[in-house]
């Protein structure tokens, strides 16, 4: 049974992936293009040399940040919708490190920089987890709205303290401040601080005790309870953890990509986040996976509608269609008669392996 699990698990994204570009295709044909040449753009745009290749894993970390921070919330149970908002802190944390700190540079300050970035995306990731367990305030709600404070403060930021001169935006991070390349030119090594964190959540989640306890918790409180568990404090370390690696994510942009801070830094990201983790199936793994997907669509929708003229907003109805077909994948196959004809079908093969 549990090898079906996951089998319908990792079967779930990908079927849902095939839909979604056959639909997509059906979509292309019917607005006078040809499919065929459209994904052959797209797929060349994403990964068709090696500079386009390294633009996707460029585009997938930030991904894979939100994603894990989704990720490791909702294996708590608790529903933690302010990825963007620590993804911001956690930038604006770094921003302010990397100008306003004096005696020491490079590495170290740069180590610095990313670990109080996580420290700010946790700290603003416990308001709602706080509010949750002292006031049992709806932490969807709350988290949404510390968004929008963590943008606009944001904006108060680049428009105000750290402007630069009359461009509302901060002053750019100094060369030596800036990630190292790896892959070429085009991949920093966030991407592989985001890979080597997905491993550690991965392992941290399915084969510790403190992992097991947290799983426990998301899915079924009540029962954790009444064993012994400490329901509060593994909901509070989840919203924690979630906005520690959100805001890691943060400052990673920062120092990696866009070296300042402007209007739209870390726009859609969050939310972005939310869909990919439940896509992946709550897994970090497949969260990396479904971040790279989506990394692929988005890189190589330029190179689409320039070789073939078909607008971009058809890769944004291909990865909208993916969610809607991943989420009502995994509605159908937890419905009570659907997981009973997987039972039967079990127990059909064991039975038939102890006749022979």
């Amino acid at each position: 049974m549990k090898l079906n699990n996951i089998l319908i698990k990792i079967l779930i994204p990908v079927i849902s992936a095939i839909f979604a570009f056959i639909i997509g295709a059906i979509l292309i044909s019917a607005i006078g293009g040809n499919p065929g040449e459209a994904f052959g753009y797209l797929f060349k745009g994403a990964f068709g040399n090696a500079a386009n290749f390294g633009k996707t894993l460029v585009k997938a970390t930030p991904l894979i940040f939100t994603g894990l921070s989704a990720t490791f919330a909702y294996r708590c149970g608790v529903f933690n919708l302010g990825a963007e908002g620590q993804f911001v802190v956690g930038a604006l944390t770094s921003i302010w490190i990397s100008t306003a700190v004096d005696g020491i540079s490079g590495v170290p300050l740069i180590i610095l920089s990313l670990a109080l970035g996580a420290l700010a995306g946790g700290i603003w990731g416990a308001i709602p987890g706080i509010l949750k367990i002292t006031r049992g305030l709806n932490e969807m709600i709350v988290s949404i709205m510390l968004n929008y404070v963590a943008v606009l403060f944001m904006g108060y930021i680049y428009t105000g303290p750290l402007r630069e001169g009359s461009v509302p935006q901060t002053e750019a991070v100094n060369d030596a401040l800036k990630l190292g390349r790896i892959f070429g030119n085009n991949v920093h090594t966030g991407f592989l601080i985001a890979i080597i964190l997905a491993v550690i959540v991965y392992y941290f989640l399915f084969y510790t005790s403190k992992g097991f306890k947290l799983r426990a918790v998301g899915l079924n409180d009540t029962a954790a309870m009444y064993n012994g568990f400490s329901i509060k404090k593994y909901m509070l370390m989840a919203f924690i953890v979630s906005g520690a690696i959100a805001g890691i994510g943060g400052s990673i942009e920062l120092h990696g990509v866009q070296y300042r801070l402007m209007s739209g830094f870390g726009t859609g990201y969050g939310f972005d986040g939310v869909a990919i983790a439940l896509i992946g199936q709550l897994n970090p793994i497949g969260t990396v996976l479904v971040a790279y997907l989506f990394a692929i669509l988005r890189t190589g929708a330029n190179t689409m509608q320039v070789g073939t003229g078909m607008p971009t907003a058809v890769i944004d109805i291909i990865q909208a269609l993916v969610i809607v077909f991943a989420v009502a994948g995994s509605a159908l196959v937890n419905l009570p008669k659907v997981k009973q004809f997987f039972t039967n079908i079990t127990s059909k093969k064991q039975t038939k392996v102890v006749e022979v």
